[in-house]
């Protein structure tokens, strides 16, 4: 996810962090009481937020180190032992019908050991296919399958039902692996031991947060299913244009000749600007879109700054500065698709536009310029006029070089002469 450095499931998507969107997604089922299995970084945040949400019971387990999904269920053992549980990846968008699915096939038949939904993809994806036999149980998982080597056309999501709990630790805890597919191994030796998986085919809307610019398809999924609304304490000038769904917070001021074009969010307290064109994106928190600035298709996180920019395509996370002049671009000059390298891996993003990912606390000096599909990372600096054309590492500056040389000025000199051969001709 470099340069977003924060947590996925506190990523806030209009106004609220993504595990409270979850959250909300299992009540709407019918599911009342949660196990949070949370990490030493995260804890802190993630517990006051998920406690204070009324009419649920929640438990918080710690998992010491990032070792996997299996560690993760092992960490939090005690409590699921006892009865069933949906396991769901937080990262994982999806609607409340993936889990009703579960749920009603779980209660019409509850003699297979797991429920395991399967997404059908018309592309390849880089996560676990499942092999069905015609009744749609599970002969097989091959997790990650080299691109062109795919079994079928139906990934393994985690949002899964497990009805013997007590088998499925057993196994995770007996299972090894070098690499970070203990849990995945664990249920296909399950199945090679007889026990029997269901999958539940579901085609709602699903969206994963793998890399970061999956957070602009998460914009597109929140923002498709957001209800105009206007606060009352918002100040909105006779002489600015809202057009379509946009739900704009608390105090926030949208002054002379700003245009929004929903579907959009503003935060609380944030300014748009004179001048402001806004498409298709999500504002944070006390954010100012300063004047002749366009914001089109973008995540904004909190407490950003703009002024005469563009930003096109582009994921900012909070506390971010863009001096006067600054684009993000967003689109190549061979039209062809952007790609970002991941590790040591060039990955084709899907995305003829996208702009650039920026960490948390950047700036930029005026008139500078980042080229599509750059990562800057956090609290890093682009100096006055650099073109940016290669990923910044977190802490750094990018200063262009000086191109100006500086003479002295021979302008009074040559004025003088020009007076004495005045003087010369009037004699």
């Amino acid at each position: 996810m470099f340069p977003i450095t924060g947590d996925k499931s506190l990523l806030k998507f209009t106004g609220k962090p993504l595990i409270l969107h979850q959250i909300d997604g299992a009540v709407k089922a019918g599911l009342k009481r949660f196990v949070i299995i949370a990490n030493p970084e995260n804890i802190t945040e993630l517990k006051p937020i998920v406690a204070g949400i009324p009419g649920i019971a929640a438990d918080f387990v710690i998992q010491q180190k990032p070792s996997g999904m299996a560690d993760a269920l092992l960490s939090a053992s005690s409590l699921l032992a006892e009865e069933p549980f949906i396991l769901v990846n937080s990262n994982d968008i999806f609607e409340a019908s993936a889990y009703t699915q579960l749920l009603s096939e779980y209660h019409r038949n509850s003699n297979y050991s797991s429920y395991i939904t399967a997404y059908p993809v018309p592309n390849y994806f880089p996560g676990g296919y499942l092999v069905l036999n015609k009744d749609n149980e599970i002969s097989h998982i091959v997790e990650k399958p080299p691109k062109g080597e795919e079994p079928s056309h139906l990934i393994n999501i985690v949002i899964h039902l497990h009805s013997q709990p007590q088998k499925l630790l057993q196994y995770l805890a007996d299972t090894k692996s070098a690499a970070d597919d203990v849990y995945e191994r664990a249920l296909d030796q399950m199945i090679q031991d007889g026990l029997k998986m269901k999958a539940i085919i579901y085609n709602g809307a699903w969206q994963a947060i793998k890399y970061p610019w999956h957070i602009l398809d998460a914009v597109d999924y929140f923002l498709s299913r957001l209800p105009g609304r206007i606060s009352s304490t918002a100040r909105i000038s006779d002489k600015a244009v809202i057009d379509g769904n946009t739900v704009i917070e608390d105090n926030v001021r949208v002054l002379e000749g700003a245009v929004i074009r929903g579907p959009c969010y503003i935060g609380r307290n944030s300014i748009i600007g004179n001048g402001v064109l806004l498409r298709n994106s999500i504002i944070g928190d006390d954010c100012v879109v300063g004047y002749g600035t366009e914001v089109k298709h973008s995540y904004i996180g909190d407490r950003c700054w703009f002024h005469s920019n563009y930003i096109g395509d582009s994921v900012i996370e909070g506390d971010c500065s863009f001096g006067a002049g600054t684009v993000l671009a967003n689109f190549r000059l061979d039209e062809a698709n952007i790609s970002m390298k991941v590790g040591s891996d060039e990955l084709d993003t899907d995305h003829d536009k996208l702009g650039a990912m920026v960490g948390r606390g950047c700036r930029t000096g005026i008139n500078a310029s980042i080229m599509p599909g750059i990562r800057v990372g956090p609290n890093s600096f682009v100096g006055p006029h650099v073109c940016l054309t290669n990923d910044l590492e977190a802490n750094k500056m990018a200063l262009a070089e000086p191109r100006y040389r500086v003479l002295s000025n021979e302008t009074k000199l040559v004025e003088s002469k020009r007076k004495e051969l005045l003087r010369k001709l009037a004699k």
